[in-house]
Order: C-alpha cells, then sequence, then structure tokens
C-alpha cells in the first residue's frame, strides 16, 4: 500500500506563487508516475502535471505550461509543484497522485491507484 501527503495548499493573490508537496510513503518499486490534478467546484477532476519518477519525464497540461513546474526528489520520496503567475482559476483543491500504469498515460486520472486527500489553493482576484 502507498500513501500520499499532500502540504503547502493556502491563499495567495493573484500573480503569487504557491509550491505544492506530496511525499509517498509504502512500498514503491520500479517505475512510476507521480502526478497533480485538481477539482474546482462544479467542475470535473482535470490533469495538471505529471513526473515519471526513474527518468524524471514530465507532462503539462496546457493551462499549467510556462507557469508550474513539476520536480521530484527522489531521496526523500517527494515530488513539488511550483506555481507562479497564480490566477483566480487555478483556484481548486489539488491532489497528489501515483501509479506504474501512469508513466504511459500520465495525464489520465485512471490511470493512478494511490491518491492523497488533496491540498486548498486558493488565489483571489
Amino acid at each position: 500500500q502507498v500513501q500520499l501527503v499532500e502540504s503547502g495548499g493556502g491563499l495567495v493573490q493573484a500573480g503569487g506563487s504557491l509550491r505544492l508537496s506530496c511525499t509517498a510513503s509504502g512500498r514503491i518499486f520500479g517505475d512510476y508516475a507521480m502526478g497533480w490534478f485538481r477539482q474546482a467546484p462544479g467542475k470535473e477532476r482535470e490533469f495538471v502535471a505529471a513526473i515519471t519518477w526513474r527518468g524524471g519525464s514530465t507532462t503539462y497540461a496546457d493551462s499549467a505550461k510556462g507557469r508550474f513546474t513539476i520536480s521530484r526528489d527522489n531521496a526523500k520520496n517527494t515530488q513539488y509543484l511550483q506555481m507562479n503567475s497564480l490566477k483566480p482559476e487555478d483556484t481548486a483543491l489539488y491532489y497528489c497522485a501515483a501509479g506504474y500504469a501512469a508513466v504511459a498515460r500520465p495525464a489520465e486520472g485512471k490511470q493512478y491507484s494511490y491518491w492523497g486527500q488533496g491540498t486548498q489553493v486558493t488565489v483571489s482576484s
């Protein structure tokens, strides 16, 4: 079993920055992907970014390109999402996810087997 714990959410003004963290614990073997998804009230969950654990290959949603950066620290089993130039439309509950099948399809939520509880990001205008 794998547990994921997110942190780093909060309230920030438009144009500001936040860094989300997600630490994984439990039995993890081989290569897998870790990703970030978000869900705003009344909207479907959407993909934000993902990174593969071994090669560090990254994938971004169009809405995140140029503003968000995903990274990982293998020694700490932790991934990060640096979010800059935040906009009110970035307001959502952000979830960390991990999955072996997600290496091939990182933008598909159904490829992830493990999910965190979520951390709230609120961007005021």
